[in-house]
């Protein structure tokens, strides 16, 4: 094949992100999509074993990123678990915001679609939140009988369908630069921390008002 580019998976994130912005709808075939941006089928497979991978391997390259650029920021700066959450999620879903067409493209409207696309991700998730010492949380030293023996794994589970429905509200947020989804994180977060805190009925009831009016507003 002539004029053949140089291919790697950045490279292929940008041209499938360049088609699905472009047309709507994924390739055929791998073959068409490579034979199309000038490289040999198998350099694909290299990466990813189809489309669903690949669209999985972006929104992990995404919260990747995320991740990298809140270490540069944050470097040598002491801040709380709580804090580093946030400040993660918030670049994420800044991100998101960025390449917003591309990811509505990508996700869809079903929710179980996109948890199982989201299998990378998850991963990259639960290695983060290892990263995070839980141990020292000003919030665990208030808790009370079964609170503290909560797992890592229970609580890695906890978090990652927090974060499954902040994408999912993210993606009906109509407020100006979306500024109800950070609200979202906000308030979620404070909850599912403050449940270990002496005044969890005043956060739930925050956020159970704040999910009341955008859920039912339009209705």
């Amino acid at each position: 094949m002539e004029d053949q580019i140089n291919i790697n998976q950045e490279k292929i994130f940008e041209l499938y992100g360049d088609y699905l912005l472009n047309h709507g709808q994924r390739p055929k075939n791998v073959y068409l999509f490579a034979k199309e941006n000038q490289f040999e089928e198998k350099e694909f497979y290299h990466y990813f074993s189809d489309f669903n991978q690949l669209e999985g391997e972006m929104m992990n390259h995404l919260f990747i990123k995320s991740l990298e650029l809140d270490a540069e920021v944050n470097a040598g700066i002491g801040v709380t678990t709580k804090e580093r959450l946030l400040n993660v999620y918030y670049i994420f879903f800044e991100n998101l915001t960025m390449n917003r067409s591309l990811v509505l493209s990508i996700l869809g409207s079903s929710k179980i679609q996109n948890i199982k696309m989201l299998h990378s991700l998850k991963k990259t998730h639960h290695e983060f939140l290892d990263t995070l010492d839980f141990n020292n949380w000003e919030m665990l030293e208030k808790a009370k009988g079964d609170w503290k023996k909560t797992g890592d794994k229970s609580r890695q589970e906890i978090l990652w369908l927090h974060l499954v429905s902040a994408i999912e509200f993210w993606k009906n947020d109509t407020s100006p630069d979306f500024e109800k989804t950070d609200i979202f994180i906000e308030k979620s977060i404070d909850t599912g921390f403050e449940l270990m805190d002496n005044e969890p009925l005043r956060k739930l009831a925050d956020l159970g008002k704040f999910l009341f009016k955008e859920t039912f507003k339009k209705a």
